[in-house]
């Protein structure tokens, strides 16, 4: 899954119809360049090729030259709606994926939002579980072992933050 890409079909969808311009303003003002690694030439391409892919409309400006708007068509919704419902359901190692699931989180019902949360959480209680009972087979040098105390904390950091933001959202919060 990439975040360029939920990211670049999220914000066309947002507006409806844009051109490159408009969704790299808008990305930049959520400094996904910090997060995500997105620069602006990446938007460019990933517009040409979501068309490609025909997850895009495109059409030329007549009245501005080299200006391409382009709007989500339903193929690209399903696809859009896939990737945001797999971020924020699957854990990954991948922070910017989840940072770009959370920026979309008001294109889904927030009792779906919650119940994709929940599923995040058993899943990384899941893969808590099996770190632990990983590291404790056998004998590992102490900088190895040092590796899986540190996954299964990020496991357990990251289900603790989980649960809070279900929490908030179940108590009616807008996401912090």
């Amino acid at each position: 899954m990439s975040a360029t890409r939920l990211l670049v079909l999220g914000v066309v969808r947002q507006h409806d119809r844009a051109h490159g311009y408009l969704v790299g303003s808008e990305l930049e003002s959520w400094e996904t360049e910090r997060w995500a690694g997105l620069r602006s030439g990446s938007i460019y391409h990933a517009l040409r090729q979501l068309a490609k892919e025909g997850l895009l409309d495109a059409s030329e400006v007549h009245d501005w030259p080299g200006r391409v708007d382009y709007a989500i068509n339903e193929k690209g919704e399903a696809e859009f709606l896939q990737l945001l419902r797999g971020a924020l359901r699957v854990p990954d190692r991948r922070p910017e994926l989840l940072g770009a699931a959370l920026v979309m989180l008001p294109a889904l019902p927030v009792e779906e939002v919650i119940a994709l949360l929940r599923e995040r959480v058993r899943a990384l209680e899941d893969e808590r579980a099996r770190i632990v009972a990983t590291a404790g087979e056998g004998e590992r040098p102490g900088h190895v072992a040092e590796l899986f105390a540190l996954r299964a904390a990020q496991a357990e950091g990251d289900a603790s933050w989980t649960r809070e933001l279900i929490g908030r959202l179940e108590r009616g919060d807008k996401p912090a």
